[in-house]
């Protein structure tokens, strides 16, 4: 990868550049799919991060014991979605090969809100923007996405979130 003096930034090619500038503050990244919750989703999610919850993981339970009447996702599995429907969103892969095309990194967030619960079988979709994009000081692009994952026929949603990401452009690797 070669330093390129007049930008202070690095070289890249231009399927580098087209990513990195579709990045631009107020660039609206799209809106998903309705994706279904299934209960075999969230007890997936519940076995693998050894949370037995009953709330989620016990319909019968839920609907005697459940403030919800019934079975909600995790939180953190609603987080959790948010990779896959930022690709549906953008109309992108999981499973491209970074050495041609890039990755992000995930950074974190700046804001993140479990707004209202996600039931059984309900639907969800993802909403992106992007808020900032900016090199910093060591020539990475960071980017905040402003993140909402919607409830099929709620009001409120269920996710809104300033999420940070690194962009890692294969000159890179």
């Amino acid at each position: 990868m070669a330093f390129w003096p007049e930008t202070g930034g690095f070289c890249m090619s231009g399927q580098t550049r087209e990513v990195i500038e579709g990045f631009k503050p107020g660039a609206d990244l799209g809106t998903s799919p309705w994706l279904t919750v299934t209960q075999e989703m969230i007890d997936g999610f519940g076995a693998v991060t050894l949370d037995p919850d009953p709330m989620h993981i016990d319909p019968a339970w839920s609907r005697t014991h459940s403030p919800f009447g019934g079975t909600i996702a995790f939180g953190f599995l609603t987080i959790s979605l948010l990779t896959h429907l930022l690709h549906q969103a953008m109309n992108t892969s999981a499973h491209r090969d970074p050495a041609d095309q890039g990755y992000f990194l995930n950074y974190g967030f700046d804001r993140l809100r479990l707004v209202a619960p996600v039931p059984v079988g309900s639907r969800i979709r993802g909403r992106f923007k992007v808020l900032d994009h900016r090199q910093d000081e060591r020539g990475r692009w960071v980017n905040v996405i402003d993140s909402m994952i919607e409830i099929e026929n709620s009001e409120r949603p269920a996710l809104v979130a300033e999420w940070l990401s690194v962009w890692v452009p294969p000159e890179a690797m």
